[in-house]
């Protein structure tokens, strides 16, 4: 199965290429979508620096990307190892970044992964297989308030404790294996009166704690602006409150840190702006777009600009 072409493809690169040799960095591979645009795009002697954690990914994107050989180095590594990646593959800066930080469709679509409420499939949840964490570890062994916290907080979910009381009253007499078992017990707990599936928020909520996904933006989003060279870019794509939420109040921090009281005229804490925040409100897809892609309604990109 191929992927999907990335959401804001034509936004991502009108704002990330520039007519002159340039270090981009592609911290979130997948299937190599927007990588393969830098790489079309961009000046001959341009260089991108590709990670992901997902094996099947990276033999994808590989083999896409194969034509560009040369133009390229792909990692496998998590992005909020990108300073590690960059001095690997030799550089101390870099002149562009980016990070897509929804789930591939193809990761979505691929059974054995257990991402989806819709799909039959072993409960697993992680990006890279390798880790020992599932989210069948964490509904069949975490105490019923740590399932609850967990739904509450990476899914915003106001009926987690009812869901996690229902997760443990299940697991009692058998362990809960399945993708739709899960789904299952969560519609029995909450009911199906609501637009949306009633399990996606828990299912939001496990995958993020899976592979501790915002604690990973945090360290990378900080680690980025390190590594950009004066009047280098971060792009970011979002897809859900909690990350865009983050994203946002980082680059304003990074626009303005200074926390003196605001009646003192001159300031005396000495934080000075990192650059420029270059979306005021985030970029979203258009109704073209929208037509093509259903999972392209919550996509947010906002960009930072590293002063000089």
């Amino acid at each position: 199965m191929d992927y999907h072409l990335p959401v804001l493809y034509e936004e991502v690169l009108e704002n990330i290429i520039e007519d002159k040799d340039l270090i981009y960095m592609d911290c979130t591979l997948g299937g190599g979508g927007h990588s393969y645009g830098i790489l079309e795009r961009s000046t001959t002697n341009s260089k991108l620096i590709a990670i992901d954690q997902d094996d099947n990914a990276i033999e994808y994107a590989s083999k896409r990307l194969e034509k560009y050989k040369g133009k390229f180095m792909i990692f496998k590594n998590n992005f909020e190892n990108l300073d590690v990646v960059s001095y690997l593959a030799g550089y101390d800066k870099v002149d562009r970044i980016l990070m897509d930080i929804g789930v591939s469709s193809k990761q979505f679509d691929d059974d054995s992964r257990g991402f989806s409420y819709r799909k039959e499939a072993r409960l697993d949840m992680r990006m890279d297989t390798t880790k020992e964490l599932t989210a069948h570890d964490v509904v069949n062994k975490f105490s019923e308030k740590e399932i609850a916290d967990i739904l509450y907080r990476y899914g915003e979910e106001p009926k987690s404790r009812k869901i996690a009381r229902y997760i443990v009253e299940y697991r009692k007499n058998k362990s809960i294996d399945t993708t739709i078992e899960l789904a299952d017990i969560v519609i029995k707990a909450i009911g199906k009166s609501m637009k949306k599936h009633p399990a996606k928020r828990t299912f939001q909520a496990l995958r993020i704690y899976v592979n501790r996904e915002l604690e990973v933006l945090d360290k990378a989003i900080d680690k980025a602006i390190e590594l950009l060279n004066p009047n280098g870019r971060l792009l970011i794509i979002t897809f859900h409150s909690l990350e865009d939420r983050m994203v946002k109040e980082k680059f304003r921090n990074f626009e303005n840190p200074c926390e003196c009281p605001r009646d003192i005229p001159v300031c005396v804490c000495g934080k000075k702006s990192l650059g420029k925040v270059l979306t005021r409100k985030p970029i979203i897809s258009t109704e073209d777009e929208l037509k093509e892609n259903n999972r392209a309604h919550s996509a947010k990109l906002r960009i930072f600009i590293k002063g000089e």
